[in-house]
């Protein structure tokens, strides 16, 4: 039997800045999710990170386990009545066989043993049960802000991005995906933000850390003026927006 990959733990470092920098992700993609679902007993956000999907899909489920394999990220993590979190491996979850009615993985299946988690998702779905999983790439703000932040990605921080990494590049779109796909629209992912959240955010990318740990030095410091130029007027909010295209299956067996 293959050895289990072992978790690549990008995160644990920065979960203070993660649960304060991380976007969330849309109240409409949510409310579409809970109405695929066949029961709203009971959800599983897998890699919860700072429990971002997690706490919202409480509105909708009587109780959302939340799992994620570092224990620094559910320190963190937003607090709900309804949301049970575990330190946990996305392959070995530790769930009930047939207990969950939607499995939810936001921004993390690029992180996993995608057969072994396969399976487990298909374990512990109730039949007929759904599964999303999704990504987003890199924000869009303005062409002048746009081009400063891919400047960043590339040629700064680039060669500290993990090999993981190209998944989200390319999208899940071409990834197997052994469940009965349903076609499901696009969602976007919207925040009014300062220069200074944009800052932030950028400062939690994995190649960020990484980068910073190797120089001594914060890469997004390297850009901060020519952001300021990009963005504008001191205390400009502008609109930031990500796009998300989900996949979405069903358990048949």
């Amino acid at each position: 039997m293959p050895r289990p990959k072992k978790f690549p733990d990008h995160f644990s470092a920065g979960a203070t800045e993660y649960a304060r920098w991380r976007p969330d992700y849309p109240d409409r993609l949510f409310d579409y999710l809970a109405g695929l679902a066949p029961a709203r007993r009971r959800a599983w956000d897998c890699a919860t990170g700072s429990g971002q999907a997690a706490v919202t899909l409480a509105r909708h489920f009587r109780e959302v386990i939340a799992t994620d394999a570092s224990e620094r990220q559910i320190s963190h993590a937003r607090r709900h009545p309804r949301v049970l979190y575990r330190v946990a491996a996305a392959e070995r979850s530790g769930i009930e066989a047939g207990s969950i009615d939607l499995v939810t993985v936001a921004q993390a299946l690029h992180w996993f043993d995608r057969p072994r988690f396969w399976r487990e998702a298909r374990r512990v779905l109730v039949p007929g049960g759904m599964i999303a999983i999704w990504c987003y790439d890199l924000l869009h703000v303005s062409e002048e802000v746009d081009a400063v932040v891919h400047h960043l990605y590339r040629d700064i921080v680039g060669p500290y991005w993990p090999p993981e990494r190209s998944l989200v590049e390319r999208g899940y779109g071409k990834l197997e995906f052994p469940f009965a796909e349903q076609t499901v629209p696009i969602f976007w992912m919207e925040r009014r933000w300062s220069l200074d959240d944009l800052v932030g955010y950028l400062g939690t990318w994995s190649a960020a850390r990484r980068f910073a740990e190797a120089r001594g030095e914060n890469p997004v410091e390297r850009v901060r003026e020519d952001l300021a130029s990009a963005w504008g007027p001191f205390g400009r909010l502008r609109r930031v927006r990500w796009k998300l295209e989900p996949r979405v299956g069903r358990r048949i067996s």
